[in-house]
């Protein structure tokens, strides 16, 4: 005979609920799988992002659906929450920051920001792939193959350069004391290197024409780190060829700056030295 009591027990209960949660967690997520299979009105991209985030939300929900039913075995949920206003408020003040990372993070999402395998640079000084977009942060592979986790809250400027173009930005840090008339020769030589050598890399028009080839955009910053000044390149590539065309501009720049003996930020006033004392010697 089927043992009734055994249901009674609170470890089978809880299991019980546990296994319910994960079943429906699970019957969720095929029937929104199931939704962008039938359905084309969303991108592949778009598809998997809101898929990932999907998993995501089902398991906070389920863990905290999951909580307050073992916690409701041991306290009056129901009195806790009606008579504790001070409680919940402080508990509000405390999880401010979280509150703001989900809210945040809805807000970058449904305004389709951001999508699994963008490349995106935040607040300056990190770029990378997103792996992961999770509903409190997101994880991004940096090239330096360093995985960089930073919460929706603390994101200052996010730029986005995953819309089928991104923008190589390369440059160098001369020695203040190198003369710039030399300096800008050498970058537009440089420039017009890149155009003939990678302009299958170069986003076209219906035409058939670079929208923006690589340029050199003068003195772009004065003084950095109190060593030198940015001498800045820039082209606009396709986005598959983005990282390889990065590569090959630094290449055509160290070549430069070591070929016609630039005056690098680091070493400028030792290079300048020799320089001078070859000159002198001749």
């Amino acid at each position: 005979m089927f043992n009734l009591e055994l249901f009674n027990k609170l470890p089978v209960k809880i299991l019980i609920v546990a296994v319910l949660i994960i079943v429906t967690a699970y019957f969720i997520r095929k029937s929104v799988q199931l939704f962008f299979d039938k359905t084309s009105f969303l991108d592949e991209n778009r598809e998997e992002t809101l898929m990932h985030f999907t998993d995501q939300v089902l398991k906070v929900i389920g863990l905290v659906f999951f909580f307050i039913y073992v916690l409701s075995h041991f306290y009056d949920l129901t009195r806790l929450v009606t008579g504790s206003v001070v409680v919940a408020g402080a508990l509000a003040l405390i999880f401010q920051h979280i509150i703001r990372d989900y809210i945040m993070g809805l807000a970058y999402l449904f305004e389709r920001q951001i999508n699994l395998g963008d490349y995106v640079i935040i607040n300056g000084n990190r770029q990378g792939k997103i792996e992961e977009i999770s509903m409190r942060h997101l994880k991004i592979r940096q090239y330096d193959g360093y995985l960089y986790t930073v919460s929706y809250g603390r994101i200052n400027e996010l730029q986005n350069g995953n819309r089928g173009m991104r923008r190589v930005n390369e440059s160098l840090i001369l020695n203040y004391r190198q003369n710039p008339d030399e300096a800008f020769k050498v970058m537009e030589e440089v420039a017009r290197t890149c155009n003939e050598k990678y302009s299958d890399y170069l986003l076209k028009d219906l035409n058939g024409e670079p929208v923006e080839g690589f340029k050199f955009n003068q003195i772009t910053e004065l003084n950095v780190d109190y060593k030198g000044h940015r001498y800045s390149l820039s082209g606009l590539v396709k986005e598959a060829y983005f990282v390889d065309a990065s590569k090959r501009v630094r290449y055509e720049l160290a070549l430069a700056a070591y070929v016609n003996q630039l005056a690098m930020a680091e070493n400028g006033e030792m290079e300048l030295d020799k320089r001078t004392d070859s000159q002198a010697s001749h």
